[in-house]
């Protein structure tokens, strides 16, 4: 990607963030004054960088090496996608199955339609085709939802605005209702729970995402003691079949398979989850009005 990045404040961020590191030790290798640093991620897109700059952060890029410039990669595609930014097409582009939904933008894939197997007892199930959200809600996302429609923000936003340190993050704080309305307002649904689980396990019953070794390093549950969530592309060696990230750990995620009295089923565990919880074949519920810091959603669509 080297040379094809305009940076901005807000790219600039976004490496920072891909490289795991703090506002001091960035703004050494760049190098400029931690000051300077905190300026231009403040303002964001207002900012335009100097030419020298421009040819440090793309040498910096360059050097960063492969697991870092595949995170820039994918939390640029991310908010690309939210915001229709041309600049990370070719980013998209990667993946032939990947399709931007016209709604709220959001990078989806499609699952074909066929038999899957289902459950513990890896039943037999078929399912037509659909797309479904290569990542959770992120908190991006839902801000563009509320600040459109005036919907109530969760209860972790200060002052009802997204936390930039959050914006790649899972939203959570949401019940179903609150789902189901932003789903509604895009143009998606929520999945089932047999489209969730065909999503995250492809067709040959994998017990996990990743395959049949039950390993707890490739998703955020309790074993990894992070204690809160992740952002959405940080697991990338724990995409199912389809390409889908966090579909373990991370965030228990709604869907609109209805378990009676007022309960639908919920999937993939969360960060606060051991990971015996975390297989996808697993069913869990909760009553739609519930509200917690380890639960989100994400969306299929017919396109």
């Amino acid at each position: 990607m080297t040379g094809v990045i305009r940076w901005t404040g807000r790219e600039v961020l976004l490496l920072r963030t891909a490289m795991r590191m703090t506002g001091r030790d960035f703004a050494a290798l760049v190098p400029v004054s931690q000051r300077q640093l905190v300026t231009w991620e403040g303002r964001g897109e207002s900012i335009s960088l100097r030419p020298g700059n421009q040819e440090a952060l793309d040498t910096l890029l360059a050097r960063a090496g492969g697991a870092a410039q595949q995170r820039f990669a994918a939390l640029l595609t991310e908010r690309a996608a939210v915001e229709h930014d041309e600049r990370a097409e070719e980013l998209l582009r990667r993946d032939p199955r990947a399709v931007k939904h016209p709604g709220d933008g959001k990078v989806m894939v499609r699952v074909e339609e066929g038999i899957y197997l289902s459950g513990p007892a890896d039943a037999p199930v078929w399912v037509d085709d659909f797309h479904i959200d290569v990542y959770p809600t992120t908190n991006l996302d839902y801000d563009r939802f509320v600040r459109i429609t005036g919907h109530r923000p969760p209860r972790h936003w200060a002052d009802g605005r997204c936390p930039d340190d959050l914006f790649d993050h899972p939203v959570v704080w949401v019940t179903w209702h609150d789902a189901n309305a932003y789903a509604h307002w895009c143009g998606k649904r929520l999945p089932t729970s047999q489209q969730w689980e065909k999503a995250a396990r492809g067709t040959k019953g994998r017990s996990y995402p990743w395959g049949d070794e039950p390993t707890a390093a490739k998703c955020n549950v309790a074993e990894a003691e992070i204690g809160r969530t992740t952002p959405v592309a940080r697991y990338q060696s724990g995409v199912s079949p389809y390409g889908v990230f966090d579909l373990c750990g991370n965030t228990w995620e709604w869907c609109s398979t209805a378990e009676g009295g007022g309960r639908y089923e919920l999937k993939g565990s969360a960060f606060t989850s051991p990971f015996e919880r975390a297989a996808p074949s697993l069913r869990n519920a909760a009553n739609a009005t519930m509200q917690d810091n380890d639960t989100s959603f994400r969306c299929v669509s017919r396109l």
